[in-house]
């Protein structure tokens, strides 16, 4: 068998977690399994070296950063190849460089556009263990990009999606996916499986889980995936296109509190207005989520609508600078948001699921700001300092530390 295993930065953080690891995947080695390892920069590396960037310069320029921030991965790599060869087992560390993973040129944010899997595949015909760094790829100009937070799951995921791996195994530092973040809901219930497309809204929703292209790239390429702990021998969450368990009408509740709402006031109720404000937000190549329009008076309407915190001063300059084209009478913020959402297939095909949500909300006294709806995902905005009182109330309406309420 192939497999691919890809370990975190919190498994890697120190030497005896390195070595903890390296038992771990020499344990599948010895079994006769060909090995692919991508790694995380250790512990918090990465964000020391974002803060020694922001020491030297407050406005580092992305190609820099990213030359900064790959070598966190390539200590990572070649700390565990010296762990790996001291327990007397072949084993060879590349970047990405020498695989050959091709991306875009967004620097800071690049995506995987192709991946060499010769060097990788002579490596393994040498029965070499294979250490890849995550996180990072090459541009056209050869330039080092990294693929932004998390994107070590989508190395991962797209590297056994081009060798064809039979399994890919992502350990990190819990069990595997919860019904809503443990450090939040201490009863929370792990998932045995869950299908793509609820991880792909539990990813993108806020749970720290998984990146959420890689498990676009899981979905396109039907990976077998599977998110398990790297302290301990639990099975993990198996995730997959279709689940064979009876269906929960949600599977669980996520949080993110890493965005911002900002609001359009007094623009023309006009056609076109809308395609105005948001053509503004594609060209400056900023995500909105949540979106809501409401009539105002004398002809006017309101728009609001939410961005990642990241990306608000940005938003906010280019509306400033749009003002006059947009006719808008004010543009305010509020970074004190949090968005929290039930995710479930059951959704799709049975009602009530708004009501329960809303009334878990009412019973604790909170106020929903805006709403946003899809077929398996119900997301509100609350006030931030609730949310985790939120995502409480709601895990606790579905009845989901125990067995959840049935489709």
């Amino acid at each position: 068998m192939l497999i691919v295993q890809k370990f975190g930065g919190s498994s890697v953080a120190d030497n005896e977690r390195i070595f903890k690891v390296a038992r771990r995947i020499t344990e599948r080695y010895k079994e006769g399994n060909d090995i692919i390892v991508v790694l995380s920069a250790q512990g918090k590396t990465t964000d020391e070296l974002i803060k020694k960037a922001y020491s030297i310069n407050p406005k580092p320029s992305k190609r820099e950063l990213d030359m900064l921030l790959a070598t966190g991965e390539q200590q990572s790599v070649a700390l565990m190849a010296m762990a790996i060869r001291s327990l007397g087992f072949p084993v060879i560390s590349l970047n990405a460089a020498q695989v050959g993973i091709r991306t875009t040129s967004a620097y800071g944010n690049a995506r995987i556009r192709t991946i060499n899997t010769e060097r990788i595949e002579q490596e393994l015909v040498r029965k070499n263990i294979v250490l890849i760094t995550g996180f990072q790829g090459i541009n056209k100009y050869d330039d080092i990009t990294t693929l932004g937070r998390g994107g070590s799951d989508t190395s991962a995921v797209m590297l056994a999606a081009v060798t064809h791996a039979d399994s890919c195994e992502i350990y990190t530092d819990v069990d595997g996916v919860y019904t809503a973040d443990p450090r939040i809901v201490p009863n929370a219930r792990k998932l045995d499986e869950i299908s793509y497309d609820e991880m792909l809204e539990f990813a993108a929703l806020g749970a720290k889980v998984l990146h959420s292209r890689s498990v676009e790239v899981a979905k396109k390429y039907n990976v077998n995936l599977v998110v398990r702990n790297s302290l301990n021998e639990n099975p993990g969450t198996v995730v997959k296109e279709e689940c064979q368990v009876e269906r929960m009408l949600i599977s669980g509740v996520a949080v993110d509190k890493d965005i911002s709402r900002i609001a359009v006031i007094g623009i023309p109720d006009e056609p076109g207005m809308a395609f105005k404000l948001f053509s503004l937000m594609s060209k400056a190549k900023v995500s909105v989520d949540i979106i809501l329009q409401s009539v105002g008076r004398d002809g006017t309407k309101d728009i609001s609508f939410t961005v990642s915190k990241g990306d608000l001063v940005d938003t906010l300059k280019v509306l400033e600078e749009h003002k006059g084209m947009l006719s808008a009478k004010e543009i305010t913020h509020d970074d004190e948001v949090a968005k929290v959402s039930v995710v479930g297939a059951g959704m799709a095909t049975n009602s009530g699921v708004a009501s329960l949500m809303f009334e878990a909300l009412y019973d604790a006294g909170i106020n929903i700001n805006m709403i946003s709806t899809s077929e398996i995902k119900i997301s509100v905005l609350v006030d931030s300092a609730r949310a985790d009182e939120a995502v409480a109330a709601i895990h606790d309406k579905f009845k989901l530390a125990t067995m959840g309420l049935k489709a």
